[in-house]
This record gives C-alpha cells, sequence and structure tokens, in this order.
C-alpha cells in the first residue's frame, strides 16, 4: 500500500427517515416504482475501515444481527470497488452500530454509502461522485441517497433517481423515534402492498389523494413550521405493516397521547417517528416513552 494513504479511516454513517412514500407500481426486475421524500437525520453508525496486508475483506460488527459475510452491504460495496479498480490490498471493515438493523431506517444502505465514499479516499481513487453514484445503484436502491450527503432529496424509480432538496437545505427538524421489538421483512411487505392492489385495497388506510401531495409537503417543509405537516405526511406502506404488525399502531397511539401530532412510520418499519416543535420537547417526550415500555428503543434525533 502506498505510503501517503492512510493505514486507517474512521467514518460516520446517518440514518434516513421516509417524509413521504408513495409506491407507484412492481417492476419486471421486482423491485417497485416508489415516490419518496428522504431526511437524513443525526442518528449514526460509525464505521472503521483498516487495511490488510493481504487481498481479504472481513467484517465484524458489534450487533450479532449484522451478516457478516458477503450478503452485507459493506463487503458488497468493498469488493465492488476492489474488483473494478483492480485493487491488490484487502480490508477490515468495523461496523460500531448505533442504528437498529431492519427498522425502515437505511442503516445498511447508509454503511454501503459511507464505504464506497471511504475507499474512493482511502484507496487513493478519488471517484467523482457521478461515479460514485454509478457504483452505488448496483449495490441496493437507498445507496444513492447517502451518496449525495444532503439533509433532504427527492427519490424515483426503485428510490436510486435522487434529486436534492436544495430549497430545503437550511430546514432542521427535530425527531423522537420509536423502534418497537419486531422485525419486518421488507419484501413480505411490498407482497402484501401487491395484493392488496390486486385486491382494489392499496390504500388500507383512510388517506386522501389530496393529503400525499410531495410539492405540497415540500412547500410546507420549507417554511419550517413542523405543526402544518401532521397531515402531509404520507406513506403506503404504514397501513399495511400496521396490520401485521399490531405494535406499530401502538407505538403511533402512544406518540399522539404524548401529544405528537406528526408522526409516520418510516420505510416498511418498524420505526415511527414523530416531529417535535424543539429538541427540548423531544427530550421530554422521549423519557416519558421509555417508561412506558421499556423493550422499545427510542431516540431523539435531528436533522443531519
Amino acid at each position: 500500500m502506498p505510503a501517503h494513504l492512510p493505514l486507517s479511516l474512521s467514518l460516520r454513517s446517518f440514518a434516513k427517515v421516509n417524509l413521504y412514500l408513495k409506491v407507484l407500481k412492481k417492476r419486471p426486475d421486482n423491485y417497485h416504482t416508489i415516490e419518496t421524500i428522504f431526511e437524513r437525520i443525526g442518528l449514526c453508525d460509525q464505521i472503521i475501515l483498516t487495511a490488510r496486508t493481504d487481498r481479504q475483506i472481513k467484517i465484524t460488527c458489534n450487533s450479532p444481527q449484522v451478516p457478516a459475510d458477503n450478503s452485507n452491504l459493506c463487503y458488497k460495496a468493498a469488493k465492488l470497488i476492489q474488483k473494478k479498480f483492480n485493487i491488490n490490498n484487502g480490508l477490515d471493515i468495523k461496523i460500531i452500530k448505533r442504528i437498529p438493523v431492519g427498522a425502515g431506517l437505511g442503516g445498511g444502505s447508509s454503511n454501503a454509502a459511507a464505504v464506497l465514499m471511504g475507499l474512493s479516499e482511502f484507496w487513493g481513487l478519488s471517484l467523482s461522485k457521478e461515479k460514485l453514484l454509478t457504483l452505488s445503484k448496483t449495490i441496493g436502491s437507498d445507496v444513492p441517497f447517502f451518496i449525495h450527503n444532503c439533509p433532504f432529496a427527492e427519490g424515483r424509480n426503485r428510490g436510486d433517481t435522487v434529486r436534492p432538496l436544495n430549497m430545503l437545505k437550511s430546514v432542521r427538524l427535530w425527531h423522537i423515534l420509536v423502534v418497537p421489538k419486531i422485525k419486518v421483512s421488507t419484501p413480505l411487505i411490498y407482497g402484501k402492498w401487491d395484493i392488496a392492489l390486486k385486491s382494489g385495497k392499496k390504500h388500507l388506510g383512510t388517506l386522501t389523494k389530496a393529503r400525499d401531495d410531495v410539492k405540497i409537503l415540500t412547500s410546507v417543509l420549507r417554511r419550517n413550521k413542523p405543526s402544518l405537516a401532521a397531515g402531509m405526511l404520507f406513506n403506503d406502506l404504514e397501513s399495511i405493516t400496521a396490520r401485521l404488525y399490531p405494535q406499530v399502531s401502538y407505538v403511533r397511539e402512544k406518540l399522539m397521547k404524548v401529544g405528537v401530532q406528526s408522526i409516520l412510520m418510516s420505510g416498511s418499519g418498524p420505526a415511527v417517528f414523530g416531529i417535535c416543535s424543539s429538541g427540548k420537547e423531544a427530550v421530554s417526550l422521549s423519557r416519558k416513552l421509555k417508561d412506558q415500555n421499556r423493550s422499545w428503543q427510542v431516540f431523539v434525533a435531528r436533522t443531519h
């Protein structure tokens, strides 16, 4: 390894929430066409890259829920870069998990994006954002959002066609984030959505067309008045997930009871978040919710 390149590199890898998620149709490749608004939040994992003298890529993680084999998205990201650019060095990837696994918060995708961007520096490749975006699309649908390194963005197609929402770059929202102790399968939720669509029950909730408008939501967020977003937040998958996992509805009810008005499930769940008026309010409410159910993971996070 050239002397000027680092032997170790520490990276932060941030979570996301979806402020809006509309599922449009199933694609021939079995993915779904969606329209979404991503928001990057301050809850983050730490990833440490360390050089190896052989060509192996090894994953270690403090969470037993994270695979340490070639199914890990960090492994896939590193292997892709190693093969594409004929890198003769190997890599140890240590993942220190703080983002709940499989909760709809994009932790795995964020980790993969951090590895792609980190290896551009670590292995002295100086890859352009365009090159990193092209590579990221082959790893996972949410990975390109994290490559853009922006607080808010609109996602289309599989979620991998990303447009940063620069008009929102000064907006900072405070969230209380609740993750019940259940595992939700994303393929299962989308499969149930397909069934609901065929049976004519795509919207199992009571949301109307007027309220799931991405342009209106963007306009409201731009005014930085979280209370106005209450009727605008939308997730096509929430009613599906809540039917299979009643804990999601229970979390929503508890958030409403403590006074949160703007509430939504992120991704395919089970993480549910509420938008608070201030950090002080979010911290106060998080304490109440932790006392009510010790099995929940409760976080306070701000737009990052």
